[in-house]
């Protein structure tokens, strides 16, 4: 089946389908790309709106060299599930996923807690799928599997890098000045890599709507570029009450610290990517930084801790439950 959405669905369900697609990668950006700017923010080396121009960039540059390089996380996202159906119960499953995970975030958000889309919209799908069709056999476990693998990477080996990276670092007799640059490059590389993961996630999507389900093709440079850029206006709008929830509520970063974490997350980052695990940036992150603050001696607030990872705990059952229900929901009312 080919690219056949535009032909076979009503313009009204479509303005719909690409309001939604537009709104999570505000939400994305409210959420999620934060992470990658927090630390250079917290140590006043970059201003906010310097930061966030900064990560719009970065961000553009790493959903191309991961949509045009690496697509394999892109790849997983199509074999996730399956959404079968008609043109029109497929396209409002999509709606509904897009919903669950608007919801979600949107509601994290409100109290300052930095959740993952990521993880929002691999489980949305596969609640979708089994609204559809009621069958188990519709998700993909060898797929799921790569998920779950890469959810242990992004938490376990964050924290232990950034651990380990901290006790590093803080053996350092670096300037002020060589800290700045090198938490400039740290945030650049945060940014890059949560372009190339998220980004592939949201363009999985996006070319599993014009596909209706079947996934695959070439994506259009576009499509690119609109996701890089509403990743970016999000991160403008709403982005410094996680800043503030990670990098000052959670754990009290110095720039030494801010740099460590970049760095450890950008390598777990990067491990991923190439094995083609579809792994949360604000897992890696957080992860990092927790690691950090826990081997700094400064504390960790860890009340603040482990109400993000029971936010991140509930991702998967949550989203899952309101994609079932917002696509039930719009199947019996269009």
């Amino acid at each position: 089946m080919s690219s056949v959405f535009v032909w076979e669905t009503s313009g009204v369900l479509l303005l719909i389908w690409i309001g939604l697609m537009l709104l999570i990668l505000l939400v994305n950006g409210w959420t999620d790309a934060p992470n990658a700017i927090a630390g250079v923010v917290v140590a006043r080396v970059l201003t906010f709106q310097k930061a966030v121009l900064l990560a719009a960039f970065c961000n553009l540059l790493g959903v191309l060299w991961g949509a045009l390089g690496h697509p394999s996380v892109a790849e997983t996202v199509f074999s996730l599930a399956k959404l079968s159906g008609e043109p029109r119960q497929v396209t409002l499953a999509l709606c509904g996923v897009l919903t669950a995970v608007i919801i979600w975030s949107g509601a994290a958000w409100v109290w300052g807690i930095p959740t993952s889309e990521s993880h929002g919209l691999l489980a949305a799908l596969s609640g979708a799928a089994l609204a559809l069709g009621n069958e188990m056999t519709r998700l993909q476990w060898l797929a799921w599997g790569k998920v779950l693998v890469g959810l242990l990477l992004s938490s376990v080996l964050g924290f232990w890098a950034g651990n380990k990276g901290a006790h590093w670092v803080c053996r350092w007799k670096k300037s002020p000045r060589f800290l700045a640059k090198a938490q400039i490059a740290g945030a650049a590389g945060s940014a890059w890599f949560h372009g190339a993961q998220d980004g592939q996630k949201f363009l999985g999507i996006f070319m599993y709507g014009l596909t209706l389900g079947q996934g695959g093709g070439e994506i259009p440079l576009w499509m690119v570029l609109l996701c890089a850029a509403g990743m970016a206006l999000g991160t403008g709008m709403g982005g410094k009450r996680i800043i503030d929830t990670i990098g000052r509520d959670m754990v009290q970063l110095t720039p030494k610290d801010g740099f460590t974490a970049d760095v450890a997350g950008i390598g777990c980052l990067g491990l991923a990517t190439w094995l083609g695990l579809p792994v949360s940036t604000t897992h890696t992150r957080t992860a990092a930084i927790l690691g950090v603050g826990a081997a700094s001696g400064r504390g960790v607030n860890w009340s603040i801790a482990r109400s993000i990872v029971w936010a991140w705990l509930l991702t998967f059952p949550g989203c899952m439950a309101l994609a079932y229900g917002c696509t039930k929901l719009f199947c019996a009312w269009f």
